[in-house]
Order: structure tokens, then C-alpha cells, then sequence
């Protein structure tokens, strides 16, 4: 079977197509097991590009396939104090079920890094389910590690308060 040819692009949050694509496919992800097995409200799925745009540090990748959105990476720039640079937190990675393993994400990322170049980022950092085998390979793939200033200390955790 042919890999089929994947449209990797920037997504424009004022691009109706586009914007549709972001609810669909972050819904997609939040009902899956590593999203937390939910789907999302009908008025964030509507209003989440709408939201993003209003956020100048926030951008998103978007896959095609045949003109069907089948990816979708969220992103949003942060600093960094140490190097007195801008960095790029990947917040969402999503493939639909039904495409993974065509090297999707890893299209995707290289589409972020070259963003993320772009801006004059010193690094990206994203967040992993431990137990996520699949993501950690694929990130590992496009050399993303654990994250520690000092082994003695161990690595550094992400936590969450609910507000």
C-alpha cells in the first residue's frame, strides 16, 4: 500500500475549514483514553479557534489527507527565563485513530520545530502520559527527552491545579 501524501500546514484560526478541523480533531483526541475519554462541549469544539486567535502566542499545525483533516498539533509560546529566549510548549498532539502509524506526527512536529525556528525559540517542551509507549517513541524519534537539571534531583514533573 501507498503512503498516502500528507498536507502538513500552519492552521489560520479565521479559516472555517480550518477552524472546524480543530474541534473535530481535538474532540477526537479527548475522547480517547489518553485525552480522558470525554468529548469536549459543543461550544468549545465552536469556539476553540475563535478563542485561539485572541491569544497572539498560540498557533496550530494541521494534517490533511485527500482534503480530510487527520492531525492536529497545538502550540503556544512561552519563555524561557535561563536563556532569555521564547520557547514552544506543545500542549496537544493528535492523529485520528484511523491514520497512525503513517508518520504523521513526526510531519507535523518538524512543522512546529520549523515555527518554532522561526521565532528564534531556544527549545520546545511537551507533556507525556507515562504510559503512553507510542507518543514517548515518536517524540524520542524527533529528540525529545526527559527533562532534569540534576540526576541527584530526578525529573521534573508536570502538576496541575483545577481552578
Amino acid at each position: 500500500m501507498q503512503t498516502p501524501e500528507v498536507l502538513v500546514l500552519q492552521a489560520s484560526y479565521t479559516n472555517p475549514v480550518h477552524a472546524q478541523a480543530l474541534g473535530t480533531l481535538l474532540n477526537h483526541y479527548a475522547e480517547d483514553v489518553m485525552g480522558g475519554g470525554e468529548s469536549l462541549s459543543l461550544d468549545t469544539r465552536q469556539q476553540l479557534a475563535s478563542e485561539l486567535a485572541k491569544r497572539p502566542h498560540a498557533f496550530s499545525v494541521l494534517a490533511f489527507i485527500a482534503g480530510e483533516p487527520v492531525g492536529l498539533v497545538n502550540c503556544f509560546e512561552g519563555f524561557s527565563t535561563f536563556v532569555c529566549r521564547p520557547l514552544v510548549n506543545i500542549h496537544d498532539v493528535v492523529v485520528l485513530s484511523s491514520h497512525r502509524g503513517l508518520g504523521i506526527s513526526q510531519k507535523m512536529l518538524a512543522k512546529v520545530e520549523e515555527i518554532a525556528r522561526q521565532r528564534g525559540c531556544c527549545k520546545l517542551t511537551l507533556e507525556v502520559l507515562e504510559g503512553n509507549e507510542v507518543a514517548k517513541a515518536a517524540y524520542k524519534k524527533q529528540g525529545f527527552d526527559g527533562y532534569q537539571l540534576d540526576p541527584q534531583m530526578g525529573r521534573a514533573m508536570f502538576w496541575q491545579k483545577v481552578l
